[in-house]
């Protein structure tokens, strides 16, 4: 009898454990950060390659290569930060997912690529076939609102082609000349040029963008987990200060980031990794500072489609307060 006892006593001790230990509880040695392979991990370089620890806690980098992968990873609160695509971000606050802004490191990387000479202005895509990576996406939204703006039915005047289904997928057919037309994001445009010198980024979205609405693209979201950030806020503050110091770096320092970018497998080639720097567009912002810029930006996506961000704008508890 006493030995069911014990056996019953340290399985009930073991579950304790288990479940104040796990991501997103506050409890946890490990803080788990997921970020994506491009800007959102090259903005983090310095943090990847030096940062280790915060006073107690291991700080572990995941490198996923698409939002979808990250998804998953938020739904089971399995990470305490992690970046995503701003509206997907609101997408996931208005189902309910546990986790809040905290700020915004990349600010439009988005670029319409084409064979040099061929596209000089809105109007020569008239009949074109351009190529998006996937539909309803941040490239995809972003695109056909421009379109529109500049007097182009995305519908009837141009065809939209969503053949290759990711960043990579589209950016090697652009550099082999599979797709004439397509828009792609840093650091692929670097990639591409490198490729095929024949073709070139022929209109900037994110200056399109500017000059359509007046402001800028917060384009990537780190999330703070809710729960974690109830317990940690002391903590936060200080990997908010290191990750805001690692974009300064980076910026400051293209030819070592670059070196960086290359040993953490990032990017394989060094002269992509240097040359992508300046078009990531990084700039460490706290959301709570920038709470009415999201929201500006979001409010176009919901008049679009509200589905696009969850289908309402998020309330003030998707801020996180510094």
């Amino acid at each position: 009898m006493k030995h069911y006892i014990n056996s019953g006593l340290f399985i009930f001790l073991l579950f304790l454990v288990s479940c104040g230990s796990g991501p997103g509880k506050g409890n946890s040695n490990v803080v788990e950060v997921a970020t994506l392979r491009g800007p959102s991990a090259i903005s983090m370089v310095h943090m990847l390659d030096s940062l280790k620890t915060i006073e107690n806690k291991k700080v572990n980098f995941l490198i996923k290569n698409e939002p979808l992968q990250i998804r998953p990873l938020l739904f089971q609160e399995k990470v305490e930060f992690a970046v995503v695509p701003t509206n997907m971000a609101s997408i996931l606050y208005n189902k309910g997912v546990n986790y809040k802004l905290a700020a915004v490191p990349v600010w439009g990387t988005l670029y319409l690529f084409g064979e040099r000479g061929e596209i000089n202005s809105w109007n020569d895509l008239n009949g074109k076939k351009i190529h998006l990576m996937a539909k309803g996406m941040t490239p995809d939204v972003m695109f056909r609102y421009l379109l529109e703006k500049n007097n182009i039915d995305p519908k009837e005047d141009v065809k939209l082609d969503y053949s290759f289904p990711t960043h990579i997928e589209l950016a090697n057919a652009v550099a082999s000349g599979k797709a004439e037309l397509g828009v792609i994001s840093e650091p692929l445009v670097s990639m591409v040029i490198n490729k095929n010198n024949k073709v070139e980024p022929v209109l900037s979205l994110n200056e399109e963008w500017k000059k359509q609405t007046g402001i800028e693209i917060p384009q990537t979201a780190l999330l703070v987990n809710k729960n974690f950030a109830a317990e940690n806020s002391q903590w936060i503050n200080r990997f908010l200060e290191k990750y805001d110091q690692s974009v300064g770096w980076i910026n400051n320092n293209p030819r070592n980031g670059a070196r960086l970018i290359v040993k953490n497998n990032i990017l394989e080639n060094e002269k992509v990794a240097y040359q992508s720097i300046p078009r990531c567009n990084m700039n460490f912002r706290y959301a709570c500072d920038i709470r009415d810029l999201v929201a500006d930006y979001l409010e176009i996506f919901h008049n679009m489609n509200p589905d696009i961000i969850g289908g309402k704008l998020p309330d003030e508890n998707f801020y996180y307060k510094k």
